[in-house]
């Protein structure tokens, strides 16, 4: 990730649900997305586990932003359309760590797997996204 995309990034995070939720992006490449959450009162459902909205808002941001990564941002916007997770492991702290990769690149439709895992590299979770590429203005 360049150090301009971590300023745009930083910007566009601010005051969102990704700034509450803690969500950091680690890395940015062509078609791939690193980040992670932290577990704790920020991300838990009331049983003491990661809240499978949380998982699903980081299915979402990653590929979000991997999205927006690879559209001309001077007149696009990726916006998510759809997006399926499946949770299969509890986390009750720590951190998750997850990776977005493109399945689907087409002119008007990007397609994710995220993959989500916990400290000792388990798959916790895993989802996929849709977005929607939009002319800005329309």
């Amino acid at each position: 990730m360049t150090p301009e995309e971590k300023t745009q990034l930083e910007k566009m995070t601010k005051n969102t649900l990704i700034e509450s939720l803690g969500i950091e992006i680690l890395s940015i490449e062509n078609g791939r997305v690193e980040g992670q959450m932290p577990v704790d009162k920020r991300t838990h459902q009331p049983y003491g586990l990661l809240h499978g909205g949380a998982s699903a808002a980081l299915v979402e941001t990653l590929g979000s932003f991997g999205s927006h990564f690879l559209i001309d941002q001077n007149r696009e916007l990726a916006v998510g359309v759809e997006v399926n997770t499946n949770h299969l492991k509890g986390v009750r702290s720590g951190t998750v760590r997850a990776e977005a990769r493109i399945i689907h690149q087409g002119r008007r439709s990007h397609v994710w797997n995220v993959d989500v895992r916990n400290e000792d590299g388990e798959l916790t979770a895993t989802g996929r996204l849709t977005v929607m590429v939009v002319q800005k203005g329309k």
